[in-house]
């Protein structure tokens, strides 16, 4: 039997992954002994080699970090080992608010480094007017960094030096345009947005992990509609909405679900505010899922 060799999962497409070994040229494309799904773009692994250039994987390393979006029936990896997600939005096609929470949660659970990035500024007014909307998560302590990746990408290449950061959000947001100026030969293919149905086509269907130098890589992500955080638990959501930290234990009940309730610190600090209210909303809305589900 062949000695097993090391290497990082470069790509992901469902059951299949592309290998890049050290110092090697060509990927070995692999399965997962077994047929498992527990592996994701950028994983570490130990693969025996079945033919020239085919492959099985056999050990997944320990991970540092491990982004994923789950639902009722199953989990998605999205990506092993990052150190930051770069959560991209954008004026055209309208972005989910929701959707972003959703990914800044995911993002802060799995101790992962969230920053929102603003991309087609190119677009004024409109784009401008995103800006203003996002300044409320600037207050709470994310990063944004506002630019157009069809006119200049260098304001992020400061963030991306020695660190391993994955692009997440909705299709058309403009993730592989990014990708093509920061990575000039990763040659990641994009569409023409629909303004008709203002949505983007999605035109990255498997995460792909390019490497920039030997201590900083980037990888891409198919575009999200949804991002399920069925993984959490109620008292874990209402930990990660930041604003609400110092409010937590304040209700006149410990077990207050912030809907009805009389003397609900997180009501009490909303009301009145159409921000603060949505962002409970958003809240009430998660844990009620969450709570539901528990119950079936």
């Amino acid at each position: 039997m062949n000695d097993a060799l090391t290497g990082t999962v470069i790509a992901a497409f469902g059951r299949h992954y592309d290998v890049a070994l050290a110092g090697s040229g060509q990927p070995i494309s692999c399965v997962r002994r077994g047929k498992r799904k527990d592996v994701a773009c950028g994983d570490r692994v130990d693969i025996q080699l079945t033919s020239p250039g085919q492959g099985v994987i056999e050990t997944v390393h320990e991970r540092r970090t491990l982004l994923y979006r789950a639902d009722a029936w199953r989990e998605k990896l999205l990506a092993a080992n990052v150190d930051q997600a770069l959560i991209v939005v954008a004026p055209e096609p309208t972005y989910s608010d929701e959707l972003l929470t959703r990914c800044l949660i995911a993002a802060d659970a799995a101790g992962v480094a969230p920053m929102i990035i603003l991309n087609k500024m190119d677009m004024g007014a409109p784009a401008i007017r995103v800006r203003a909307a996002l300044e409320y998560y600037v207050e709470l302590g994310y990063p944004l960094v506002s630019l157009s990746a069809l006119e200049d990408v260098s304001a992020l290449r400061p963030v991306l030096t020695g660190q391993v950061s994955i692009l997440v959000g909705q299709s058309g947001m403009g993730k592989s345009t990014l990708v093509n100026a920061l990575v000039p030969d990763a040659m990641a293919r994009t569409n023409i947005v629909s303004q008709a149905l203002d949505s983007g086509r999605h035109t990255t269907t498997a995460a792909h992990y390019y490497a920039m130098d030997a201590q900083s890589a980037l990888i891409d992500s198919p575009g999200l509609q949804e991002f399920g955080l069925a993984h959490l638990s109620p008292n874990a959501i209402e930990g990660y909405f930041r604003e609400f930290s110092g409010l937590l234990g304040q209700c006149r009940f410990m077990d207050c679900q912030h809907l009805n309730e009389p003397d609900c610190a997180l009501k009490n600090w909303a009301r009145g505010n159409e921000r603060r209210e949505l962002r409970l909303r958003y809240l009430t809305s998660l844990q009620q899922a969450k709570r539901h589900r528990n119950h079936d």
